[in-house]
């Protein structure tokens, strides 16, 4: 065994290309797919909100409706045995607990790259992941290049 490979790590998805490509990264520290653990968390629904995609359904149908969905996205990128689990609250404290129970050796995910009033605003999980978590954080970088006037996204 690797002194880098680790035998529970974390991956935060928020359903973003970042989220999909933190998975990819994270691959690259277990052995087996089955030690990657993907984490949703998703927000308490007020009655004021209900409607629309999620009308008549419960807060239990609801999680279990991300989660198929999300295990069916994890089968479309190749990784059906990775253990993918859903929440309900504040990302970072969910993220934090869930590493904690799982006894994770590393969280890796993204940064999304956000600065001056939407950082201000909106704070940052990853920053607040890093501060809380019982284990290591390998936030991915967003690095933006300029190629014949489109933007490329890398991650380093």
């Amino acid at each position: 065994m690797s002194w880098l490979e680790k035998k529970s790590v974390v991956v935060p998805i928020d359903f973003s290309d970042e989220s999909y490509q933190a998975i990819e990264v994270a691959r690259e520290f277990v052995a087996q797919e089955a030690d990657l653990h993907l984490v949703h968390i998703t927000r308490p629904w007020s009655e004021h909100e209900i409607g629309g995609s999620w009308g008549k359904q419960t807060e239990d149908e609801r999680m279990e409706s991300i989660k198929e969905k999300l295990r069916e996205k994890m089968q479309g990128l190749g990784y059906p045995n990775a253990q993918v689990v859903v929440y309900i609250g504040s990302p970072a404290v969910e993220v934090t607990r869930y590493a904690e129970e799982v006894g994770a050796e590393l969280v890796v995910m993204p940064s999304h790259g956000r600065t001056g009033l939407k950082h201000l605003a909106l704070g940052s999980v990853a920053e607040r992941v890093v501060r809380m978590a019982p284990c290591p954080v390998l936030v991915l970088r967003r690095k933006e290049q300029k190629h014949k006037d489109k933007k490329l996204i890398a991650y380093d």
